[in-house]
């Protein structure tokens, strides 16, 4: 299998002007688009972040959806983000207004990070190789 670099994730808001407030008080990336129903960062060198007013996506998949719509209440994504400080991200977070769901800890897979909530529920991590 060929290895793909991800370009692009985006995340469906409901009132994008919150969100994008949200994400440039946490993280402070570069936008490479800014529209009124559509925000887009520069995470890093390949990766983009995308945040966009959730009505808008039925102008690319319509309203049938295959029957399928998320109706258990139950968390849809998470935005796993390496950081090299993690205090200062965690602190960034916090004055955001992110509530954190899952105190800073060492984790199983070798990462230690901190889980918190955006405006829409959407999970956003931050964290740091253990040792690193």
């Amino acid at each position: 299998m060929t290895t793909t670099p991800l370009a692009l994730t985006v995340l469906l808001v409901a009132d994008l002007p919150r969100a994008a407030a949200f994400y440039d008080a946490a993280f402070g990336w570069a936008k490479t688009v800014d529209v009124p129903v559509y925000v887009e960062y520069r995470v890093n060198d390949g990766a983009r972040l995308g945040l966009m007013v959730q009505d808008n996506m039925r102008q690319f998949v319509g309203e049938d959806l295959g029957g399928r719509r998320p109706v258990d209440g139950a968390l849809r994504a998470e935005v796993y983000l390496h950081v090299d400080d993690l205090a200062a991200a965690i602190g960034r977070l916090e004055a955001a207004g992110a509530p954190c769901v899952g105190p800073r800890a060492p984790r199983g897979w070798g990462d230690e990070a901190a889980y918190f909530l955006d405006p829409d529920g959407y999970v956003v991590v931050v964290a740091r190789p253990l040792g690193g």
